[in-house]
C-alpha cells in the first residue's frame, strides 16, 4: 500500500527534531500570531506533497483532485488571518474559519472548512490556546464537520478527524498545558486511524490506497507542529503589500449606517520645518473629535489622511496647519447610498422568478447551457471543483429572486449546499438540485416552469434528473482491481452513473456494451452522445451509427 510521503519532513525526522529538542521550555500557549504561522506551514507542507494526495484515489480514473482542493481551501484562509494583525487566537481562528469557508474546493475542500469552521467555535473568546482548548476546538470541529455531510462514511478524512480530535481530548486530560504532547498523540493516532481506512471503505482497499483527505489532513499537522517547535518550514506566501501592511479598503457600501457624509482624502506635503511626529499625533487626535475610519499615514516628508466627516472644511485646515495641501477628493456618501438604493430597486423590479447556475466545462456544454436560458456558468470539472466563493458569487450575479444550482458533478454537490446555505442567510432563495454529471443538469434545465413554485420546480427538476442514465468513457490512469474487473494501466473505462461497468482495449467497445446495458430496460429511449478531449466528430458519428444499428428502436 503506497501512503506518499507525510510532510516536508518524514514523521521518523520529526520525532528525532522532538529529541533534540528536549530540555526546552515547555510550549504551553499559541496567541493568534502563531496558530497563523502554524496554518501557513501546515498550508506549505500539503502544498508540497498535494500530489501524491491527488494521486490517492479510489477509482482509476484522471479525478484525484483532493490536495489540490484541500491546499486551495487552506491557502484562502491563510490570506485572510494574514491580512492584518491579530494576537487574539479566538479571533485569527474565526477569520481562517471565513477565508477557508469562502475558498473551500470539493468535497474534501468543503469537509476541512468544517472542521476550521468548527475548530473556531471550540476556541472561541480565548485570547490564548492551551493544549485544552485545542482539543476542544479539534472535538468542535469533527463534529462541525459531521453535521455538514448528509451521509457521513467512515473511513474518511471525517474519521481521521474524529480520531485525531478524541485522542486530543484524553491527552489534555492528562496534561492541560503541554502543547508540544499533545500534537505527538494527535499524530500518532492520525497515522494510526489512517492505514486502518482501507479496512473500512472496500473502494479503498480495491484500489490499494489509503485516504487521500485523511492524508492531506495529516499533512497540515504536521506542518502545524514543526511551526509550533520552531522548526523550518517554508513560509505561504500571502497577499500583502511589499512594506507587510494589509490592504485598507474604504468600502462605503459595508458600512451599515452612515453617521459622518463625506469620504474626506488629501496628501500634505512640504511640510513646515517646524512639524515634528508629535505635531502629527495631535493632527490625528483633531481628526478623531470630527469623523471615523481615520487613517493618517507618513511622516514630516509626505503625510497621507483618509477621514469620514461631516466637516471637511475643518479636516482640511487642520492639515494646512501642516504644510500644503493636494490630491484633494470628498465623495458625498449619502448621495452615493441612494444612488446604489435605487440600482439593486431598479434590478429587482428587473427579476425574474427563477434562475440557473450551471457547472459546466467545455465551450460545448456551455452553449448548450446557455441555450437553455442558464444564466450563469461556473467553470469547473473532475480536477478543478469551483470554491464555495465562486458559487456564491455565480447566485448573485443571477438575476431572479430564487436561484437552483447544477452542480454536475457529485464532488461539487456538497459546495453547492454551501453555498446556498451562506446566500439564504440574507432572506434570499437559491437550492441545489442534486445532478451528477452534465447530462443530468441539461435534463434538469429542460423541465424548469416559470410559473410553478420553487418546491414543484426542485421535485420536477430533480424527476427529471434522475431518469437520464450516464455512460462515460474514460483512459485508466493506473492498474486497478473493481469488483471481478482487472483494469490495467491505460484501458478504456466505462463508467455507468459513476460507477465502473466495463472496461477493455477497445474505447468503442467499451461504448458499445455501456449502450447495450442504457437500453436493455428502455429500447426506445433518446441517446445523446457527446464528445470531447481526444475523441473526433468523425469517430463519434462513426460510433452513434454502430449503436443506432444495434439498437434500431432507439433515437440517436
Amino acid at each position: 500500500m503506497s501512503e506518499g510521503t507525510i510532510a516536508a519532513s518524514s514523521a521518523e525526522e520529526l520525532n528525532q527534531n522532538n529529541q533534540n529538542d528536549k530540555g526546552k521550555r515547555k510550549i504551553d500557549r499559541i496567541d493568534g500570531l502563531l496558530l497563523r504561522e502554524m496554518l501557513a506551514a501546515g498550508s506549505s507542507v500539503l502544498e508540497s506533497n498535494k500530489d501524491s494526495v491527488d494521486a490517492l484515489n479510489v477509482f482509476p480514473v484522471p479525478d484525484g483532485d483532493t490536495g489540490t482542493n484541500m491546499s486551495m481551501t487552506i491557502v484562502t484562509a491563510v490570506r485572510e488571518v494574514s491580512a492584518r494583525e491579530i494576537n487574539h487566537a479566538g479571533e485569527a481562528a474565526e477569520a481562517i474559519a471565513k477565508g477557508a469557508l469562502r475558498g473551500a474546493r470539493g468535497n474534501s475542500g468543503v469537509i476541512l472548512s468544517q472542521l476550521l469552521r468548527g475548530f473556531a467555535r471550540g476556541v472561541a473568546g480565548h485570547k490564548q490556546i492551551t493544549a485544552r482548548i485545542f482539543a476542544d476546538g479539534l472535538k468542535a470541529g469533527s463534529e462541525t464537520a459531521y453535521k455538514a455531510v448528509m451521509k457521513p462514511k467512515e473511513g474518511t478524512i471525517l474519521t481521521v478527524a474524529r480520531i485525531m480530535a478524541d485522542a486530543a481530548c484524553l491527552q489534555a486530560e492528562r496534561a492541560p498545558d503541554d502543547l508540544e504532547c499533545l500534537f505527538e498523540v494527535i499524530l500518532k493516532a492520525g497515522e494510526a486511524i489512517l492505514k486502518k481506512t482501507p479496512d473500512m471503505l472496500p473502494a479503498l482497499k480495491q484500489a490499494g490506497v489509503i485516504d487521500a483527505g485523511g492524508r492531506g489532513l495529516l499533512h497540515i499537522y504536521y506542518g502545524m507542529r514543526a511551526a509550533l517547535l520552531g522548526q523550518a518550514i517554508e513560509p505561504l506566501h500571502t497577499t500583502k503589500h511589499d512594506d507587510g501592511k494589509a490592504v485598507f479598503e474604504d468600502d462605503h457600501d459595508a458600512l451599515a449606517e452612515i453617521t459622518f457624509a463625506y469620504c474626506t482624502e488629501f496628501f500634505v506635503t512640504h511640510i513646515l520645518e517646524t512639524v515634528t511626529d508629535d505635531d502629527i499625533q495631535v493632527f490625528k487626535r483633531r481628526l478623531n473629535r470630527i469623523g471615523d475610519s481615520i487613517i493618517v499615514v507618513g511622516d514630516t516628508n509626505l503625510i497621507k489622511v483618509h477621514v469620514h466627516t461631516n466637516d471637511p472644511g475643518r479636516a482640511l485646515q487642520a492639515g494646512q496647519q501642516l504644510g500644503e495641501l493636494y490630491g484633494l477628493k470628498i465623495e458625498n456618501m449619502l448621495e452615493q447610498r441612494r444612488e446604489r438604493v435605487a440600482r439593486e430597486e431598479e434590478e429587482e423590479r428587473k427579476k425574474t422568478s427563477f434562475g440557473i447556475v450551471a457547472v459546466s466545462q467545455g465551450e460545448g456544454f456551455t452553449k448548450i447551457f446557455h441555450d437553455l436560458n442558464v444564466q450563469c456558468i461556473v467553470e469547473g470539472g473532475q480536477t478543478m471543483n469551483p470554491s464555495i466563493e465562486d458559487l456564491v458569487k455565480a447566485i448573485e450575479c443571477v438575476k431572479a429572486r430564487c436561484v437552483f444550482i447544477l452542480p454536475n458533478n457529485g464532488n461539487v454537490i456538497l459546495a453547492a449546499q454551501q453555498a446556498c446555505e451562506l446566500f439564504s442567510q440574507n432572506g434570499k432563495e437559491a437550492y441545489v438540485v442534486p445532478t451528477k454529471n452534465v447530462a443530468m443538469g441539461i435534463a434538469a434545465a429542460v423541465a424548469i416552469e416559470e410559473s410553478a413554485s420553487a418546491q414543484d420546480n426542485i421535485n420536477a427538476m430533480t424527476e427529471a434528473a434522475q431518469l437520464v442514465t450516464t455512460g462515460m468513457v474514460t483512459r485508466a490512469i493506473r492498474d486497478s482491481r473493481f469488483g471481478e474487473l482487472e483494469i490495467k494501466l491505460g484501458d478504456a473505462i466505462g463508467l455507468l452513473n459513476g460507477e465502473i461497468a466495463k472496461a477493455g482495449d477497445s474505447e468503442e467497445d467499451v461504448a458499445l456494451a455501456l449502450a447495450k446495458i442504457l437500453l436493455a430496460e428502455r429500447p426506445d429511449a433518446l441517446v445523446t452522445l457527446y464528445w470531447g478531449g481526444e475523441a473526433t466528430e468523425e469517430t463519434s458519428r462513426a460510433l452513434l451509427d454502430l449503436i443506432q444499428d444495434a439498437h434500431p428502436g432507439c433515437d440517436c
